[in-house]
């Protein structure tokens, strides 16, 4: 799982906001700033961490890289999914498939990886799978060269258009056999930076409403005085 980060930018002016450029302005205001506001916000592809499983068929991509899936349900000319979970199994037709989405696994000739017989495989580095020491497919793990354009879909899976499939790129990155990549959230941390953030929200709320409080003293005192 890659979590999304919210980002914020300054907000403008009113009269900037409005496309009421051609009013006067008032400098003291504008110094004082519009705030800021929500932005798109995006995704964070850093390296989660990687825990060995023992299962021969688990990969984990050490560095940059997608592993690429078909998804066969899809009739559209961009059937392609990616995903950085390498958690696979091999299915009832001895196809090499994902344990999440049961979507098989592509090899570098585009077709879904099918692995003969019962006997064990030897994944290398580079992504080529051994049987017996011979080469029976190789895994096609690439990489996109604008990441900000994917999106995202269910089951830790991202999709890109047929323009960034076909100016793929071969990953840099390595595969770690019997492994796979954690989520790159900490579900505790982050749950406590959540609750963190709402105390501060909630000690902000009220400074504000203990302003007004006094604020609202200081005009009926003086209305009283005059």
């Amino acid at each position: 799982f890659k979590p999304e980060l919210a980002t914020t930018r300054q907000r403008d002016p009113a009269r900037l906001e409005d496309n009421l450029g051609f009013l006067p302005s008032n400098d003291l205001l504008e110094r004082l700033g519009a705030g800021v506001m929500a932005d798109r916000t995006r995704t964070d592809y850093s390296q989660g961490i990687i825990r060995t499983t023992g299962n021969d068929l688990d990969l984990a991509i050490k560095g940059e890289g997608f592993f690429t899936l078909l998804d066969e349900q899809d009739r559209t000319d961009n059937r392609y999914r990616l995903t950085r979970d390498g958690r696979f199994t091999r299915n009832a037709e001895g196809n090499m498939v994902s344990v999440v989405s049961g979507m098989p696994l592509v090899g570098t000739n585009g077709n879904p990886i099918k692995l003969p017989g019962d006997g064990s495989v030897t994944i290398q580095p580079d992504g080529a799978i051994l049987q017996n020491g011979v080469e029976i497919a190789k895994v096609s793990f690439i990489e996109i060269t604008n990441r900000a354009a994917l999106q995202k879909a269910p089951n830790g899976l991202f999709v890109a258009d047929a323009t960034q499939m076909a100016n793929k790129m071969q990953a840099t990155g390595h595969l770690e056999q019997g492994a796979v990549e954690e989520a790159a959230v900490n579900e505790i941390a982050t749950l406590m930076k959540i609750e963190g953030a709402a105390r501060d929200a909630q000690a902000n709320i009220g400074m504000i409403g203990y302003h007004d409080r006094l604020l609202n003293q200081a005009i009926n005192r003086f209305a009283r005085v005059g």
